[in-house]
């Protein structure tokens, strides 16, 4: 704890304890302003709030770090796997190879999901939006899994939330499925959570899938790369549904309603549509000129972040990894070719330099997930996907932290004051 933080309202003076994490800025305790001054802050979007105390996930925008648990995502996303991540963030470290071994083997025996819920998806238009089914199926999970819906049990809020992250995949995949007309697939025990979940989306019945080691490598690192990034809309969406008491699949899929806002979880989407909008490497320099003229509604998407002042930390990793898929692949499309050139070019423009609008994670992502074959509309499925580790990790936290309290933020009313009731007759 620091010196305390002195403030003066209304000609009183009062003193507030500063707090100190590990890392990060320190921030003032200001839970008793009310009570003492009868005031609140004012704070838009509460990007000035810390809403809780989190041991999870630790973000330096303006250095371009991004630590899990304390160990950088770089790492992570050279050296370890998404099970591996998805360990740390429940369980709080790195497994041993025993306990990774059991974490594995109980994940991959909730990856089925109950009978009757395939045949929910039968409720929805075939071109429903993915997300709109992901928002039903998920929270329609409380309605056939009882017996883990007691958040005042850790072993049931254990298994939820096993269960959730284990048939994430399954239930994207039937999704994707469900959307392009094609039987469901059953998961496969044999292969890993990546190789499962990319056998369930583009494999059939027809014939035998065989997962290409190289396009498993890439997904699993989108999955790490997106599993948490601390207190975020979606993930403050989940807190906030769980402040209530509210069972762990509600909320989870409360953070994918959220996380469906094209500001939030659909940037990668709009970073692949400019691509094809500027459609052959000949045409940067114009899109170039365009997005510095202050005057033209043209953006470069999936350049710039609002936490992020320096070079996006997951940005990096996706950079090897667009290669990789690229020269696995054979890609030779327009698209890509203008997205490797823009890159090269901003990277190299005082312009953007100076500005410190670096390609993103999102700028990456959409590429390489189109070069797998994936469409646009399931992008934003994949990183509810990748995130639901990181909301179910954040809820049991908050669920276990006994200061925390229901989410009841406050406002500056600026309506009208009281006023009398005037009957219809005399209006």
């Amino acid at each position: 704890m620091g010196d305390n933080a002195k403030f003066s309202i209304n000609g009183e003076d009062h003193e507030y304890p500063v707090l100190t994490g590990t890392v990060g800025p320190d921030v003032v305790d200001i839970r008793k302003l009310y009570g003492q001054t009868g005031a609140f802050t004012y704070d838009p979007g509460f990007t000035s709030t810390a809403s809780c105390e989190s041991e999870l996930t630790f973000i330096d925008g303006g250095e371009g770090v991004l630590l899990h648990r304390g160990y950088p995502i770089e790492q992570l996303a050279e050296q370890s796997s998404f099970m591996e991540v998805a360990h740390l963030l429940l369980r709080g470290e790195l497994p041993t190879a025993d306990e990774y071994a059991d974490f594995n083997n109980t994940i991959t025996r909730h990856t089925m999901v109950h009978e009757q819920l395939r045949g929910f998806y039968q409720g929805f238009r075939r071109d429903a939006h993915p997300m709109a089914i992901m928002c039903g199926v998920v929270g329609a999970l409380s309605a056939f899994y009882h017996d883990s819906t007691d958040i005042n049990d850790p072993a049931q809020r254990m298994i939820a939330s096993h269960r959730l992250v284990a048939k994430m995949p399954t239930i994207a995949a039937m999704a994707y499925k469900y959307s392009i007309g094609q039987p469901f697939v059953y998961p496969d025990n044999e292969l890993s959570y990546t190789g499962n979940f990319l056998r369930m989306t583009f494999g059939v019945p027809a014939e035998e899938y065989e997962v290409n080691p190289a396009i498993e490598k890439a997904m699993d690192r989108i999955f790490i790369l997106h599993a948490d990034h601390e207190q975020n809309a979606s993930t403050s969406t989940v807190r906030l549904a769980g402040s209530s008491g509210a069972n762990p699949f509600a909320c989870i899929a409360a953070g994918i309603a959220c996380l469906w806002g094209p500001a939030h979880g659909g940037a990668n989407e709009a970073a692949l549509n400019m691509l094809k909008e500027i459609g052959h490497p000949d045409r940067i320099p114009e899109y170039i000129k365009r997005a510095k003229d202050k005057d033209d509604p043209f953006r470069l998407m999936g350049f710039g972040h609002r936490v992020y002042k320096n070079y996006d930390p997951r940005a990096s990793v996706m950079q090897e990894t667009v290669r990789e898929v690229f020269d696995t692949l054979k890609v030779k499309d327009p698209v890509f070719e203008v997205a490797l050139q823009l890159e090269e070019m901003a990277l190299n423009d005082p312009y953007f330099i100076d500005k410190k609008l670096f390609p993103n994670v999102d700028f990456y992502s959409g590429i390489i997930l189109s070069a797998i074959g994936f469409p646009t509309s399931m992008f934003t499925v994949l990183f509810a996907l990748a995130r639901t580790v990181g909301w179910v990790a954040q809820w049991n936290e908050m669920i276990s932290d006994p200061g925390q309290r229901i989410g009841r933020p406050r406002q500056l009313y600026t309506g009208p004051a009281k006023r009398d009731f005037v009957p219809i007759d005399k209006r």
